[in-house]
Protein backbone atom coordinates (compact mmCIF):
# COMPACT_ATOMS: atom_id res chain seq x y z
CA UNK A 1 0.00 0.00 0.00
CA UNK A 2 1.38 3.34 -0.96
CA UNK A 3 0.61 6.81 0.31
CA UNK A 4 -2.15 8.45 -1.72
CA UNK A 5 -1.04 11.61 -3.50
CA UNK A 6 -3.21 14.71 -2.96
CA UNK A 7 -5.44 15.79 -5.80
CA UNK A 8 -4.12 18.76 -7.82
CA UNK A 9 -6.68 21.15 -6.27
CA UNK A 10 -5.60 20.24 -2.74
CA UNK A 11 -1.95 20.44 -3.71
CA UNK A 12 -2.44 23.91 -5.19
CA UNK A 13 -4.22 25.04 -2.05
CA UNK A 14 -1.40 23.66 0.07
CA UNK A 15 1.23 25.41 -2.02
CA UNK A 16 -0.56 28.74 -1.71
CA UNK A 17 -1.05 28.45 2.04
CA UNK A 18 0.97 30.54 4.47
CA UNK A 19 2.37 27.36 6.00
CA UNK A 20 3.94 26.33 2.71
CA UNK A 21 5.32 29.79 1.95
CA UNK A 22 7.64 29.50 4.94
CA UNK A 23 7.93 25.71 5.00
CA UNK A 24 11.46 25.25 3.73
CA UNK A 25 12.91 28.70 4.44
CA UNK A 26 15.24 29.25 7.38
CA UNK A 27 14.28 30.60 10.77
CA UNK A 28 14.15 34.41 10.86
CA UNK A 29 14.47 34.55 7.08
CA UNK A 30 13.31 38.18 6.78
CA UNK A 31 15.45 39.35 9.68
CA UNK A 32 18.54 37.73 8.21
CA UNK A 33 17.77 39.36 4.86
CA UNK A 34 17.51 42.82 6.45
CA UNK A 35 20.76 42.35 8.35
CA UNK A 36 22.50 41.21 5.17
CA UNK A 37 21.44 44.34 3.29
CA UNK A 38 22.61 46.54 6.19
CA UNK A 39 26.02 44.88 6.33
CA UNK A 40 26.34 45.15 2.53
CA UNK A 41 26.03 48.93 2.75
CA UNK A 42 28.58 49.16 5.56
CA UNK A 43 31.06 46.96 3.69
CA UNK A 44 30.69 48.99 0.48
CA UNK A 45 31.73 52.15 2.31
CA UNK A 46 34.67 50.37 3.96
CA UNK A 47 35.75 48.91 0.63
CA UNK A 48 36.07 52.33 -0.95
CA UNK A 49 38.15 53.61 1.97
CA UNK A 50 40.49 50.59 2.06
CA UNK A 51 41.22 50.46 -1.66
CA UNK A 52 41.80 54.22 -1.82
CA UNK A 53 44.09 54.03 1.21
CA UNK A 54 46.04 51.07 -0.16
CA UNK A 55 46.70 52.84 -3.43
CA UNK A 56 47.51 56.15 -1.76
CA UNK A 57 49.83 54.70 0.89
CA UNK A 58 51.22 51.89 -1.33
CA UNK A 59 50.31 49.15 1.15
CA UNK A 60 49.81 45.68 -0.32
CA UNK A 61 48.26 44.35 2.87
CA UNK A 62 45.78 47.23 2.96
CA UNK A 63 45.02 46.78 -0.74
CA UNK A 64 44.54 43.06 -0.12
CA UNK A 65 42.09 43.83 2.65
CA UNK A 66 40.22 46.11 0.26
CA UNK A 67 40.11 43.45 -2.46
CA UNK A 68 38.85 40.96 0.04
CA UNK A 69 36.19 43.42 1.15
CA UNK A 70 35.16 43.83 -2.51
CA UNK A 71 34.55 40.10 -2.62
CA UNK A 72 32.46 40.49 0.51
CA UNK A 73 30.30 43.18 -1.05
CA UNK A 74 29.66 40.92 -4.05
CA UNK A 75 29.03 37.94 -1.78
CA UNK A 76 26.64 39.89 0.42
CA UNK A 77 24.71 41.11 -2.61
CA UNK A 78 24.36 37.51 -3.77
CA UNK A 79 23.27 36.44 -0.28
CA UNK A 80 20.71 39.21 0.05
CA UNK A 81 19.40 38.50 -3.45
CA UNK A 82 19.04 34.81 -2.61
CA UNK A 83 16.96 35.65 0.45
CA UNK A 84 14.68 37.82 -1.64
CA UNK A 85 14.29 35.25 -4.44
CA UNK A 86 13.64 32.45 -1.94
CA UNK A 87 10.75 34.46 -0.49
CA UNK A 88 9.44 35.35 -3.91
CA UNK A 89 9.39 31.78 -5.22
CA UNK A 90 8.59 29.95 -1.97
CA UNK A 91 5.17 28.92 -3.28
CA UNK A 92 6.10 28.45 -6.93
CA UNK A 93 5.26 25.01 -8.40
CA UNK A 94 8.43 25.32 -10.50
CA UNK A 95 10.41 24.35 -7.38
CA UNK A 96 9.47 20.76 -6.56
CA UNK A 97 10.92 20.94 -3.06
CA UNK A 98 10.50 24.64 -2.38
CA UNK A 99 13.00 27.47 -2.75
CA UNK A 100 14.98 26.80 0.42
CA UNK A 101 18.08 25.70 -1.47
CA UNK A 102 18.51 29.06 -3.18
CA UNK A 103 20.49 30.15 -0.14
CA UNK A 104 22.70 27.06 -0.40
CA UNK A 105 23.36 27.84 -4.07
CA UNK A 106 24.31 31.40 -3.10
CA UNK A 107 26.61 30.04 -0.40
CA UNK A 108 28.38 27.81 -2.93
CA UNK A 109 28.82 30.71 -5.37
CA UNK A 110 30.22 32.87 -2.58
CA UNK A 111 32.64 30.12 -1.57
CA UNK A 112 34.00 30.04 -5.13
CA UNK A 113 34.38 33.84 -5.10
CA UNK A 114 36.20 33.57 -1.77
CA UNK A 115 38.62 31.07 -3.29
CA UNK A 116 39.28 33.29 -6.31
CA UNK A 117 39.92 36.22 -3.98
CA UNK A 118 42.53 34.16 -2.13
CA UNK A 119 44.30 33.46 -5.42
CA UNK A 120 44.31 37.15 -6.41
CA UNK A 121 45.68 38.20 -3.03
CA UNK A 122 48.39 35.53 -3.17
CA UNK A 123 49.49 36.50 -6.69
CA UNK A 124 49.68 40.22 -5.93
CA UNK A 125 51.40 39.66 -2.58
CA UNK A 126 53.98 37.43 -4.25
CA UNK A 127 54.64 40.08 -6.87
CA UNK A 128 55.11 42.75 -4.20
CA UNK A 129 57.43 40.43 -2.28
CA UNK A 130 59.68 40.06 -5.33
CA UNK A 131 59.38 43.73 -6.25
CA UNK A 132 59.07 45.66 -2.94
CA UNK A 133 57.53 49.12 -2.89
CA UNK A 134 57.79 51.83 -0.26
CA UNK A 135 54.88 51.81 2.17
CA UNK A 136 53.54 54.80 4.13
CA UNK A 137 53.05 52.82 7.35
CA UNK A 138 52.02 55.72 9.55
CA UNK A 139 49.15 56.62 7.24
CA UNK A 140 48.10 53.06 6.39
CA UNK A 141 47.82 51.80 9.99
CA UNK A 142 44.90 53.99 11.15
CA UNK A 143 42.90 53.08 8.07
CA UNK A 144 43.65 49.38 8.56
CA UNK A 145 42.56 49.64 12.19
CA UNK A 146 39.34 51.41 11.23
CA UNK A 147 38.63 48.74 8.62
CA UNK A 148 39.09 46.00 11.22
CA UNK A 149 36.69 47.71 13.62
CA UNK A 150 34.05 48.00 10.90
CA UNK A 151 34.50 44.35 9.95
CA UNK A 152 34.14 43.19 13.55
CA UNK A 153 30.90 45.18 13.84
CA UNK A 154 29.61 43.48 10.68
CA UNK A 155 30.63 40.06 12.00
CA UNK A 156 28.59 40.80 15.11
CA UNK A 157 25.59 41.95 13.07
CA UNK A 158 25.55 38.74 11.01
CA UNK A 159 26.39 36.31 13.81
CA UNK A 160 24.20 33.20 13.38
CA UNK A 161 22.21 32.17 16.44
CA UNK A 162 21.34 28.56 17.22
CA UNK A 163 18.36 28.48 14.87
CA UNK A 164 20.20 30.25 12.05
CA UNK A 165 23.31 28.08 12.29
CA UNK A 166 21.94 25.78 9.57
CA UNK A 167 21.40 28.69 7.17
CA UNK A 168 24.36 28.22 4.82
CA UNK A 169 23.58 31.50 3.07
CA UNK A 170 23.99 33.45 6.29
CA UNK A 171 26.93 31.26 7.33
CA UNK A 172 28.69 32.00 4.04
CA UNK A 173 28.24 35.75 4.48
CA UNK A 174 29.40 35.54 8.09
CA UNK A 175 32.42 33.44 7.09
CA UNK A 176 33.42 36.01 4.48
CA UNK A 177 33.46 38.71 7.14
CA UNK A 178 35.25 36.50 9.67
CA UNK A 179 37.96 35.83 7.11
CA UNK A 180 38.19 39.54 6.44
CA UNK A 181 38.64 40.22 10.15
CA UNK A 182 41.48 37.70 10.24
CA UNK A 183 43.07 39.32 7.18
CA UNK A 184 42.67 42.69 8.92
CA UNK A 185 44.60 41.46 11.95
CA UNK A 186 47.38 40.15 9.68
CA UNK A 187 47.38 43.46 7.80
CA UNK A 188 47.95 45.44 10.97
CA UNK A 189 50.64 43.01 12.13
CA UNK A 190 52.46 43.33 8.80
CA UNK A 191 52.28 47.11 8.82
CA UNK A 192 53.53 47.31 12.40
CA UNK A 193 56.41 44.95 11.66
CA UNK A 194 57.43 47.01 8.65
CA UNK A 195 57.15 50.30 10.49
CA UNK A 196 58.68 49.43 13.86
CA UNK A 197 61.13 46.67 12.92
CA UNK A 198 62.03 47.73 9.41
CA UNK A 199 60.83 44.45 7.92
CA UNK A 200 59.75 45.70 4.53
CA UNK A 201 58.79 42.19 3.48
CA UNK A 202 56.34 41.75 6.36
CA UNK A 203 53.53 43.59 4.55
CA UNK A 204 53.63 41.16 1.63
CA UNK A 205 54.02 38.14 3.91
CA UNK A 206 50.90 39.28 5.76
CA UNK A 207 49.08 39.33 2.42
CA UNK A 208 50.24 35.77 1.64
CA UNK A 209 49.20 34.55 5.07
CA UNK A 210 45.82 36.17 4.63
CA UNK A 211 45.42 34.48 1.24
CA UNK A 212 46.15 31.07 2.78
CA UNK A 213 43.59 31.66 5.52
CA UNK A 214 40.92 32.83 3.08
CA UNK A 215 41.58 29.78 0.89
CA UNK A 216 41.08 27.49 3.87
CA UNK A 217 37.75 29.12 4.67
CA UNK A 218 36.70 28.84 1.02
CA UNK A 219 37.44 25.11 0.83
CA UNK A 220 35.48 24.48 4.04
CA UNK A 221 32.47 26.39 2.75
CA UNK A 222 32.59 24.71 -0.68
CA UNK A 223 32.46 21.30 0.98
CA UNK A 224 29.45 22.21 3.13
CA UNK A 225 27.38 23.81 0.38
CA UNK A 226 28.30 21.23 -2.28
CA UNK A 227 27.17 18.45 0.07
CA UNK A 228 23.74 20.08 0.21
CA UNK A 229 23.46 20.76 -3.51
CA UNK A 230 24.46 17.15 -4.28
CA UNK A 231 21.87 15.82 -1.80
CA UNK A 232 24.40 14.07 0.36
CA UNK A 233 23.08 12.69 3.65
CA UNK A 234 22.82 15.84 5.79
CA UNK A 235 22.59 14.08 9.15
CA UNK A 236 23.54 10.45 9.88
CA UNK A 237 22.01 10.89 13.34
CA UNK A 238 18.65 11.96 11.90
CA UNK A 239 18.74 9.10 9.40
CA UNK A 240 19.48 6.58 12.16
CA UNK A 241 16.64 7.95 14.30
CA UNK A 242 14.17 7.71 11.40
CA UNK A 243 15.22 4.13 10.70
CA UNK A 244 14.95 3.17 14.37
CA UNK A 245 11.44 4.63 14.69
CA UNK A 246 10.17 2.99 11.52
CA UNK A 247 11.48 -0.40 12.68
CA UNK A 248 10.24 -0.01 16.25
CA UNK A 249 7.43 -2.56 15.73
CA UNK A 250 9.59 -5.22 14.10
CA UNK A 251 9.23 -3.84 10.58
CA UNK A 252 12.12 -3.74 8.13
CA UNK A 253 13.24 -0.59 6.31
CA UNK A 254 14.02 -1.65 2.75
CA UNK A 255 14.94 1.78 1.44
CA UNK A 256 15.52 5.15 3.10
CA UNK A 257 16.64 8.48 1.67
CA UNK A 258 17.10 11.68 3.67
CA UNK A 259 18.11 15.01 2.18
CA UNK A 260 18.10 18.70 3.00
CA UNK A 261 15.31 20.95 1.68
CA UNK A 262 16.47 24.20 3.25
CA UNK A 263 17.83 25.60 6.52
CA UNK A 264 16.55 23.37 9.31
CA UNK A 265 14.29 21.36 6.97
CA UNK A 266 14.78 17.80 5.73
CA UNK A 267 12.77 15.33 3.68
CA UNK A 268 12.65 11.56 3.97
CA UNK A 269 11.40 8.84 1.63
CA UNK A 270 11.17 5.34 3.04
CA UNK A 271 9.99 1.88 2.02
CA UNK A 272 8.97 -0.27 4.98
CA UNK A 273 8.19 -3.99 4.89
CA UNK A 274 6.29 -6.19 7.36
CA UNK A 275 3.81 -9.07 7.38
CA UNK A 276 1.09 -7.99 7.17
CA UNK A 277 1.85 -4.66 5.51
CA UNK A 278 1.91 -1.88 8.14
CA UNK A 279 -0.33 1.17 8.04
CA UNK A 280 1.32 4.22 6.51
CA UNK A 281 -0.61 6.39 8.95
CA UNK A 282 0.95 4.52 11.88
CA UNK A 283 4.42 4.82 10.36
CA UNK A 284 3.93 8.54 9.85
CA UNK A 285 2.80 8.90 13.45
CA UNK A 286 6.08 7.39 14.66
CA UNK A 287 7.97 10.24 13.01
CA UNK A 288 5.80 13.01 14.43
CA UNK A 289 7.73 15.59 16.41
CA UNK A 290 11.10 14.63 14.96
CA UNK A 291 12.98 17.94 14.82
CA UNK A 292 14.17 19.01 11.38
CA UNK A 293 11.95 16.56 9.48
CA UNK A 294 9.54 18.63 7.39
CA UNK A 295 8.37 16.26 4.63
CA UNK A 296 7.87 12.48 4.79
CA UNK A 297 6.78 9.93 2.20
CA UNK A 298 6.39 6.33 3.36
CA UNK A 299 5.55 3.28 1.28
CA UNK A 300 4.41 0.15 3.12
CA UNK A 301 4.85 -3.33 1.62
CA UNK A 302 4.02 -6.86 2.63
CA UNK A 303 6.84 -8.97 4.04
CA UNK A 304 7.36 -10.96 0.87
CA UNK A 305 7.80 -7.96 -1.41
CA UNK A 306 11.32 -6.84 -2.19
CA UNK A 307 12.43 -3.36 -3.46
Amino acid sequence: MTETAPVPEALDAYRSSQAYLGAFLGADHRRNERRTWLVTAVCAITLAAQVAGGLLFRSMALTAAGLHMAAHVAALLVAAGAYRLARRYAGSPRFTWGAGKLGDLAGFANAVVLGLTAILIAVESGRRLLQPQAVDYASALPLAGAGLVVTLVCVWLLRPDRRAAQDLNLSAAHLHLTADAAVGVLTIAGLLAGWRLGWSWADSIAGLAGAALVAQFAVSLIRRTAATLLDMNPSPDLTAEIRARLQAGGERVLDLHVWRLGPGHHAAVAVVSAEPAPSTEALHARLNGLEGLSHVTVEARGGGVRP
